[in-house]
């Protein structure tokens, strides 16, 4: 292992305080990771991580280390980007987490231009509904909607994600049209599930904001499975309008409750804090605004 390989585990050692998380997400064992951190406290004569019970944490020395091996290792990076192409030609693997439908529907058929433009790059997708850890996983980037929790990421708005309520014609001529947020209690709803819960449903109306727990007799974690029981007759359903706007278009599904349609939901890229965007990940985050800002439906607003 090299010196900038071995920058680049220790600054993953450093970021998640854990060896075996790192091992996991590199692909080596947790030995070597302790073994390859200890070669390099004893080539600099310096104790860089203090090892407890409760994990790992910088010491003095390892917080100087931790932040020159990340601005090196950040130089190298675009100094291989850059070579023999010029700066506008970023290359490497982009390591990106993101949700399974979003992605398959509004980015994978969209990166035939990107690969055009930037032929030296190419991605990685980390498909998952949970929120990754980027720096434990190994991830560049996510694509995260909704508010953002975690102070210690760097992240851009790229986007917004509007909502809307549908059900099929079928449905509605067999169970009636709701007209106010209330009539939901009459219906069968499907409802998306996260973290072993449906998840409510936000809408907005003179009152101010209004949240449903939907209940039915189907509910699934996979938004697509949503968008066929919908398709199929069997209730109505509230989620992202990407997902519905081309049925909707379509005649095969009906726009409920517009009226209390909820404020848009942000769109972001994040990646991990204290570091300089590489000029890869920055050419994706880059060309995801500019396709995002071209869409009705995705457009910053």
């Amino acid at each position: 292992m090299d010196r900038i390989d071995v920058m680049r585990l220790f600054i993953r050692v450093a970021e998640s305080g854990n060896f075996s998380k790192v091992a996991r997400a590199t692909g080596v064992t947790q030995p070597t990771v302790s073994k390859v951190v200890a070669g390099l406290e004893a080539k600099l004569g310096a104790q860089l991580l203090r090892r407890t019970s409760r994990g790992l944490s910088l010491t003095g020395a390892g917080q100087d280390f931790y932040e020159s091996a990340i601005d090196i290792v950040e130089r190298v990076d675009a100094l291989e980007s850059s070579v023999g192409q010029g700066d506008a030609a970023p290359s490497g693997v982009v390591r990106v987490a993101l949700s399974p439908a979003f992605g398959r529907m509004e980015i994978v058929p969209h990166l035939p231009a990107f690969f055009e433009r930037y032929p030296g790059v190419s991605i990685d997708f980390h498909v998952s509904q949970r929120y990754v850890n980027l720096v434990e996983e190994g991830m560049d980037l996510a694509i995260r909607v909704g508010p953002l929790s975690d102070s210690s990421m760097m992240a851009r708005r790229i986007g917004s994600m509007s909502y809307l309520t549908v059900a099929a014609p079928s449905y509605l001529a067999r169970a009636g049209t709701p007209a106010v947020v209330d009539d939901l209690q009459q219906h069968h709803c499907v409802a998306f599930m996260a973290h072993d819960a449906p998840r409510p449903w936000e809408f907005r109306d003179a009152t101010g904001d209004v949240k449903f727990v939907p209940q039915g007799p189907l509910r699934s974690n996979d938004a697509e499975y949503v968008r066929a029981a919908v398709l199929a007759g069997l209730g109505i359903a509230h989620n992202a309008a990407w997902l519905y706007a081309r049925d909707v278009a379509a005649g095969r599904l009906a726009p409920l409750l517009a009226d209390c349609a909820p404020e848009p939901f942000p769109i972001h890229a994040v990646w991990p804090g204290g570091r300089r965007l590489a000029g890869k990940t920055r050419a994706l985050v880059d060309y995801l605004a500019e396709l995002f800002a071209a869409s009705p439906l995705l457009k910053v607003r």
